[in-house]
């Protein structure tokens, strides 16, 4: 897997570019695929997604994912993040 720019829908529904996924993530992301694996720097896998190209992607594979900046926090307080 590499590193590309892109997009994919977090698990609270928010679109997040790869390149700055937030919450100290990493991203690694098989194109072909269209897989994304965000991870912990340590490496432990914390959410699979779609790769998608542009936001433009997302909105056209009818999700309504707002975009987010990295600085958005993953999760909600009463979720335990």
């Amino acid at each position: 897997m590499s590193i590309a720019a892109g997009f994919f829908v977090d698990w609270d529904g928010n679109a997040r570019s790869m390149l700055d996924p937030g919450g100290g993530y990493l991203c690694e992301t098989d194109p072909g695929a269209r897989y994304v694996a965000i991870t912990t720097k340590g490496g432990t896998l914390v959410h699979e997604g779609t790769f998608y190209k542009s936001v433009s992607d997302i909105e056209k594979a009818g999700i309504k994912a707002p975009l987010v900046a990295g600085a958005h926090p993953w999760g909600r307080r009463e979720d335990g993040f």
